[in-house]
């Protein structure tokens, strides 16, 4: 990480867990734990749709702050289910996670809806967290580079170099979610340091390494110091661990001290 020069941020993807109830007593739990990150490092939890009220009112006052998981394109109409992004903003939330690899696996998510969603995002003064990564198949085939930069170019086309820098980056290799299987802290510098990369291509050197590019491949308790130490990798998207108040305590005292 580079704090001295971007923000450095751990944010708690909880996916389809957690009653309203449950989220209330969990961010209880996390929020004296964590105190000590303010300034330091952002911390978000990014919980469903049914929580985010409940969400806000436990975090209002704390330094953590509270993430949707998803977010529609179109400002109103008929699509039933969906969730707009002025809606997201009437709630509280700041930040919202958008192409994640379930939503394209299960959901039919694709680069050009995820183009549009971080656009409505930013339009509507949400900071998106993109998340980019390669299904085995294609990391086995040598191909990481070219989907990487695929996604990128697509995800961002036609977002403004001040708005890139507004949004977060999650590198989540497909094959490393919700498997118990982790990048090495080598292959998650490597991609994160070729999206920064690709970043300064598209936009120019300043905004690539403003931009906070996580990682997002089960990071846990044990892992998180060695890959946090890298250069390029400035946080993680975490999943089963943020279900965890030590273990996500755990996560963000690796950045704190990074």
């Amino acid at each position: 990480m580079k704090k001295s020069v971007r923000k450095a941020i751990i944010a708690g993807n909880w996916k389809m867990n957690k009653t309203r109830p449950e989220a209330k007593e969990l961010l209880e739990a996390i929020k004296p734990l964590v105190a000590n990150a303010d300034g330091k490092v952002e911390v978000i939890a990014c919980v469903p749709f049914t929580n985010l009220e409940t969400a806000v009112a436990a975090t209002a006052g704390s330094n953590v702050k509270v993430g949707a998981e998803n977010v529609h394109f179109e400002k109103s109409g008929a699509f039933t289910g969906e969730i707009s992004a002025d809606m997201l903003v009437e709630v509280g939330v700041e930040y919202v996670v958008i192409g994640h690899s379930e939503r394209r696996q299960y959901f039919g998510e694709t680069d050009e809806t995820v183009n549009k969603r971080t656009k409505a995002a930013l339009a509507a003064g949400l900071k998106p967290i993109v998340c980019v990564g390669e299904l085995l198949w294609e990391r086995e085939c040598d191909i990481t580079e070219e989907v990487i930069a695929r996604q990128i170019k697509l995800d961002l086309f036609d977002v403004s170099a001040e708005d890139v820098k507004k949004t977060v980056i999650a590198y989540e290799p497909v094959w490393a979610i919700g498997t118990g299987k982790t990048a090495t802290a080598d292959q998650a510098e490597e991609v994160c340091a070729f999206i920064r990369a690709t970043l300064a291509k598209i936009y120019d050197e300043e905004t690539a390494q403003a931009v906070t590019i996580q990682y997002g491949g089960s990071m846990n308790a044990k892992n998180c110091a060695e890959l946090l130490s890298k250069e390029n990798v400035d946080g993680g998207l975490i999943g089963g661990a943020s279900l965890k108040a030590a273990d996500f305590n755990t996560i963000v005292q690796a950045a704190v001290e990074g």
